[in-house]
């Protein structure tokens, strides 16, 4: 009889049985009673833990089948990477210069999505702020306990950098019309690395998987006879506060203030910032939201929750409806939680 283990990410945990724990990169695969083999892969991208979990497959082929997934990431990682050398810098540097820069296909598209999104969301949710993320000091793999200077927050935020100021052509040559756009692209690659990942799996004949990005979960066909079942940790515990499955194509996603942060003078400092204001958002402790199926649900599970996360506490579900995300959860300052009713309806709470 296999036991059972919960393994964390982010703000998520997920439910699976008991296997061999290794190193980072390692695999393992689970077959016994005469079960089907639950295949795991492990790595660390994207600044954070992933795993790659595949069911009812042949070892031979789940372990090619997740080897392409992560190979995916870490391109994935290299294109999109805000602040190391790589294509999305060399398009920030040619902004800043005023320059057009050609980009590759994929990037052109993410831009236009990641506009539409942010005009969607009435700007809350805009990867064009990224000169005020690295203000903050969290465009880097380590970040120290400094304020930024007021009037450096003030002349960003006059500039009004915003993803509509970006024009990208047939060509996909990108030009904008404010030089003080920098894009990062931190609340919307991994929610992207989703939808491939799950594209990869299904193209090469993977009909159960369940793929975690550091706490953005999608998940594909079922745990053998049950769906995939998740769990919504507590912001300030290592706690599960709520449990819930993930059926076929559904993808799950926390933003929190607890994994990119520091504290001074006893203020806590996330690192999703409020557009509108030039400071960490404050207010929230964590925003899960889950996305139905669609073509672009890893995507939504991963931007959607910005906006939540960042928005007035009496209109924090408005950007989400906005963005046809109808179920989430949110925990504020004080620990209360709401929650909306199509989410509750799916969620159950766990007791301690």
């Amino acid at each position: 009889m296999l036991l059972a283990m919960t393994s964390f990410f982010r703000g998520v945990q997920i439910s699976i049985p008991w296997f061999k724990i290794f190193l980072f990169g390692c695999i393992a695969t689970l077959s016994a009673c005469g079960k089907e083999p639950l295949y795991q892969q492990e790595s660390f991208v994207f600044g954070t833990q992933v795993q790659v979990s595949i069911y009812g497959e042949t070892d031979a082929k789940a372990r090619a089948a997740a080897a392409a997934v992560m190979q995916e990431f870490d391109r994935l990682h290299r294109e999109f990477h805000a602040w190391k050398p790589g294509p999305l810098m060399a398009l920030n540097v040619a902004i800043a210069r005023g320059e057009r820069h050609q980009v590759s296909p994929e990037m052109a598209a993410a831009i236009r999505d990641a506009t539409q999104l942010s005009e969607a969301s009435d700007g809350l949710f805009n990867p064009a702020i990224g000169q005020l993320i690295a203000l903050w000091g969290f465009q880097s793999d380590e970040f120290k306990s400094v304020l930024p200077d007021p009037e450096k927050i003030s002349a960003r935020l006059r500039a009004q950098p915003r993803m509509r100021d970006l024009t990208v052509d047939a060509d996909n040559f990108v030009s904008s019309r404010n030089p003080a756009v920098q894009i990062d692209f931190g609340g919307y690659a991994k929610g992207l690395a989703l939808d491939n990942a799950a594209r990869i799996l299904r193209t090469q004949g993977v009909k159960h998987a369940l793929v975690n990005i550091g706490g953005n979960i999608i998940a594909l066909g079922k745990h053998g006879t049950r769906p995939w079942h998740v769990g919504v940790r507590h912001p300030r515990t290592p706690n599960t506060m709520f449990e819930l499955d993930l059926h076929d194509g559904e993808a799950i996603g926390t933003s929190g203030d607890y994994q990119r942060y520091f504290e001074l003078n006893g203020q806590r400092y996330c690192h999703i910032i409020d557009p509108r204001t030039g400071y960490p958002a404050s207010g929230t402790q964590s925003l899960t939201v889950l996305a139905a199926p669609g073509p672009r649900t890893g995507v939504l599970s991963d931007a959607a929750s910005k906006p939540g996360f960042i928005a007035d506490i009496k209109a924090w579900e408005s950007p989400l409806k906005r963005l046809g995300i109808e179920a989430a959860i949110r925990v504020d300052e004080s620990g209360k939680i709401a929650m909306s009713a199509a989410m509750g309806q799916r969620a159950k709470r766990v007791r301690d």
